[in-house]
């Protein structure tokens, strides 16, 4: 039975727990929420009392057995490590490089119109994340009991690079729309309706003819 102070919960109080290093600052965890610095110490400075964190001059140590903490991580995993959407969303709080790519790339570049070949019992997201950043990424993934390269389930499926360009779509990193027109060129029996989409929508004179109405 998780118990926790009800009224302390709430979608800041969760993203600051969920982004929390062992060692941080209030300055660093606003940047990795998106948060303003007054409003994120507001909600760190009630952590520091409930003994969440212990400060240190300017840094924050966290307390990983401090009741509160557990009982709302509990209640996060409990809630979210089988929601798909949560695994998009919560990159963002990683506070690392990363970029959706292949199958993801045509999903975010069709406004999530065009997806292929995953359901719930298996589901791989698949991103780029940076070589510097890959340590910090699997932290974050035990952390939260996120999958990674798994065989079933919901799951990241990740590249290592050294470096790589990131596009952006509706604020979400991305591969960039020609890398992705490139990669269902590729696999064209599986994406030839995505490029009709993509040719639709971003005015592209890609050439693809695939709607039953052309064939009539």
């Amino acid at each position: 039975m998780i118990t926790m102070e009800i009224a302390t919960i709430n979608q800041y109080i969760m993203k600051i727990i969920i982004a929390a290093r062992e060692q941080d600052s209030i300055n660093q965890i606003a940047k990795r929420i998106n948060i303003s610095y007054g409003w994120t110490h507001k909600w760190c400075r009630k952590l520091i009392n409930l003994g969440v964190f212990k400060e240190v001059g300017l840094k924050l140590i966290l307390n990983k057995e401090n009741k509160f903490y557990k009982d709302t991580l509990e209640y996060i995993k409990a809630s979210f490590s089988k929601d798909i959407n949560f695994h998009y969303s919560v990159l963002e709080l990683f506070g690392i490089k990363y970029c959706f790519t292949k199958t993801d790339s045509v999903f975010i570049w069709t406004k999530g119109g065009y997806n292929i070949a995953r359901y719930k019992e298996y589901y791989p997201i698949f991103i780029k994340v940076k070589k510097d950043d890959f340590k910090t990424f699997k932290e974050y993934c035990k952390k939260l009991n996120l999958k990674i390269n798994a065989k079933k389930g919901i799951f990241y499926f990740i590249e290592v690079l050294d470096d790589f360009e990131v596009s952006y779509s509706d604020s979400i990193p991305v591969d960039s729309l020609n890398a992705a027109i490139g990669f269902m060129k590729k696999h064209i029996y599986n994406f030839q309706p995505a490029l009709e989409m993509i040719q639709e929508m971003y005015n592209k004179n890609l050439n693809i003819k695939y709607k039953e109405a052309e064939y009539v």
